[in-house]
């Protein structure tokens, strides 16, 4: 590229908007890989949450009363929920301690704790679900702010008339684009809003407040003893 080049990409654009336009842009990709680590660590806690269903699971014995509480808590099939109930027993979970006179009415303690520990988690989980959905929609404003504050298409045009092996060696546009992205340009200068459901989150459980289902997971764990009790005492053992 020739100094009557420069000279004449100047005056269309002037370096400190352009300068303005990249720190922006690193501004925003970190903003995204930041929300990308988030998802991350978000899919690593909903599946802890699962293991505390798939503990209350595990204590209902049977396919049958699996089923009865799956309607009870309202775990549509198919969901991220659903297939973490059928999974295997999970050990990383915490040993549940309980005592009462009778064998029924130890593992009607151990149905209930095991139901307020699952309640507990998931509204942490959803504390953070919501946090992080707030986050993400966040960035997604920035990133249409960005879009509409710089005429990319401008820019492009501008920038696919120049010599981009020249650009690159002056540094013109700094050193977070390389020739090859100066190639394609028109692709990576556009920067898309984060779809929310890309990020593979699943969405937490609404469940019914421990107080409110108190009843009929007393029944539920009746049901269960009546009908597998030589089950539930191994399981007490």
């Amino acid at each position: 590229m020739d100094d009557d080049l420069i000279s004449s990409l100047t005056r269309q654009i002037r370096e400190d908007v352009i300068q303005n336009y990249l720190t922006e842009r690193r501004l925003i990709r970190l903003q995204m890989e930041d929300i990308a680590d988030q998802a991350e660590g978000m899919r690593s806690q909903a599946r802890r949450t699962g293991r505390r269903l798939n503990r209350l699971v595990h204590l209902m014995i049977h396919p049958e009363m699996v089923k009865k509480l799956h309607t009870l808590l309202s775990v549509s099939q198919p969901s991220f929920w659903h297939d973490c109930s059928q999974k295997s027993f999970a050990r990383g979970v915490r040993f549940i301690r309980v005592w009462a006179l009778t064998n029924r009415g130890k593992f009607q303690k151990l149905v209930s704790e095991a139901y307020h520990r699952l309640y507990r988690r998931m509204e942490r989980y959803r504390e953070a679900y919501e946090e992080m959905s707030g986050q993400c929609r966040a960035v997604n404003s920035n990133i249409k702010h960005f879009q509409q504050n710089f005429d990319v298409l401008s820019m492009l045009s501008f920038l696919k008339s120049l010599d981009t092996s020249a650009l690159e060696r002056k540094h013109f546009l700094g050193e977070n684009f390389t020739a090859e992205e100066l190639a394609s340009v028109d692709q990576t200068l556009y920067i898309r809003t984060i779809n929310f459901e890309d990020l593979q989150v699943p969405t937490p459980l609404t469940l019914p407040k421990p107080e409110t289902v108190e009843f009929p997971m007393g029944e539920l764990a009746n049901e269960v003893y009546r009908k597998y009790q030589k089950h539930v005492q191994r399981l007490l053992e």
